[in-house]
């Protein structure tokens, strides 16, 4: 599915970063170790990779990865790729300064068990930063999946993660423009979490 979507000449969701990750990014430490899960075609990783960071994207579309490359070469970045099904991908254990998942979509039972695997994954005092579509976005038609299941209220990412401190955690409104693919206004959930030291 998603190399299909990604088979085009321009970038689905652009080439610059979620307007999110761009904030919550400040917080974390400099030449930070990241994870980023469900990369798609780059933007989030050649903008952290910008700030210093050293930055590991993982997707399971190899055209994603190969765009990805494409504007890690445009942006003068040196990005890690790993072509990887977050069912069955090891996340490592306590190597992480942070762990990025910007729309990572899937189905209650994987997301339940990957968050367990990011919470090992996460260095004492790592961060994990999160915006997803919420289960309101159906109200909208500018973006994120169809399917009620695949889409997490803030109640849920609680729910799953409770060993984190949460910095930050909001469900709310904001108009999203990223590419031809999230355009418009969009419900979403926020989160910047962090790891007890």
């Amino acid at each position: 599915m998603w190399n299909e979507k990604y088979n085009r000449d321009d970038f689905l969701y652009g080439t610059e970063p979620n307007d999110f990750l761009r904030v919550a990014s400040l917080i974390l430490p400099e030449n930070a170790r990241l994870l980023s899960l469900a990369e798609g075609e780059g933007r989030n990783a050649c903008y952290l990779a910008q700030q210093g960071h050293q930055v590991t994207a993982v997707d399971a579309s190899d055209i994603g990865l190969e765009k990805t490359n494409i504007l890690a070469e445009i942006k003068c970045v040196k990005i890690t790729t790993e072509l990887a099904d977050l069912s069955t991908f090891d996340l490592g254990v306590e190597q992480w300064d942070g762990i990025i998942a910007i729309f990572c979509h899937l189905p209650p039972e994987l997301r339940t068990n990957l968050a367990k695997r990011i919470i090992k994954a996460l260095k004492p005092g790592g961060f994990y930063i999160s915006e997803v579509y919420a289960k309101n976005q159906l109200q909208h038609n500018t973006g994120g999946p169809k399917d009620r299941n695949l889409l997490v209220d803030l109640s849920e990412i609680q729910q799953d993660m409770p060993q984190l401190n949460w910095v930050h955690a909001k469900q709310l409104e904001r108009d999203i423009v990223e590419g031809t693919g999230h355009t418009g206004i969009g419900w979403v959930s926020q989160v910047i979490g962090q790891k007890p030291a």
